[in-house]
């Protein structure tokens, strides 16, 4: 039984798959026949709200030939305190799938241990494996492979997109550099738990020096909002901004995961400069979710 579950929990073949299967699922969107998925229903469990995720799910569901029904805690017995493992056990014997977006990683690890069914990471506080499958596949798509090239990401280091990154540098060998505030870098325990070449520093300047692809997250994550005010006063300089783009490759790629919260994370004529990448990489998220299911079910 497979499953997407983390980068960590992933081999670089795996990955490698995807990323070459989603070239072919984009060209062919419009005349492909192939609905692996036909007959099946995918249940989407969200817990988190979401545009990007949900929709490029729902419609690469449907556009797989299955059936899917958007589930949120409200919805579910999950609200009221039924245990992962009991929900399971019961959509395990009702649908063919699942795709989670939740806080808990351990969350979505024991509904894929009880349901078994495949199981879809669509984000966790820990990791966001489909985002980060989404961003290398743009990457490689516009500017080739990823392998020896320098990732930068600004801003939180700790929260699940550049933690996802850390894996992907590890098993794909890409130098990532990580510019983050002091106590909104990664745990040190984890990186030395890899063998890829990953940095950490507070200096933006130092961090963009000569990357092939700028990316950066929002300073307030979902669950986060009480800490909003402190947040953007620990982040302030944590910004892609015209100065910083400079300070990279001349080729250098400006990626966005969004929503973008402009004048905080990026500047608006950043932004707007990079918006064919930034947006095209938000289409990715489509064609990249139904690799990940053909993959998943193959």
């Amino acid at each position: 039984m497979k499953h997407l579950l983390s980068i960590k929990s992933m081999d670089a073949d795996s990955i490698k798959s995807i990323l070459e299967h989603t070239t072919l699922i984009k060209a062919q969107r419009v005349t492909s026949q192939n609905q692996p998925l036909a007959g099946q229903t995918w249940a989407m469990i969200f817990t988190k709200s979401s545009t990007r995720t949900r929709v490029s799910f729902e419609t690469g569901i449907r556009e797989l030939g299955g059936k899917v029904m958007f589930l949120n805690s409200n919805d579910m017995q999950l609200g009221r305190g039924e245990p992962i493992k009991d929900t399971a056990r019961v959509l395990g014997r009702m649908v063919h799938g699942a795709v989670i977006r939740t806080f808990a990683q351990n969350d979505v690890e024991q509904f894929a241990h009880w349901s078994n069914i495949p199981t879809i990471n669509a984000l966790t506080d820990d990791e966001h494996p489909c985002q980060i499958i989404t961003d290398i596949f743009t990457y490689q798509e516009l500017r080739g492979p990823i392998k020896d090239k320098i990732v930068t990401f600004i801003g939180d280091g700790a929260c699940n997109v550049p933690l996802s990154w850390i894996w992907a540098a590890d098993k794909l060998g890409f130098e990532l550099r990580i510019a983050a505030p002091k106590a909104h870098q990664p745990c040190p325990d984890l990186i030395a738990q890899t063998d890829g070449n990953i940095s950490v520093t507070e200096d933006c300047n130092a961090a963009a020096e000569g990357a092939d692809l700028l990316y950066t997250d929002v300073w307030v994550s979902m669950g986060m909002e009480e800490e909003a005010a402190q947040r953007e006063q620990d982040f302030t300089g944590y910004q892609i901004n015209e100065d910083l783009v400079a300070r990279a490759n001349e080729e250098a790629l400006v990626m966005h995961c969004l929503p973008a919260y402009r004048g905080k994370e990026i500047d608006e004529s950043t932004l707007e400069s990079h918006a064919d990448t930034i947006f095209t990489q938000a289409e990715n998220r489509l064609h990249a979710q139904k690799s990940i299911l053909n993959w998943l079910i193959n």
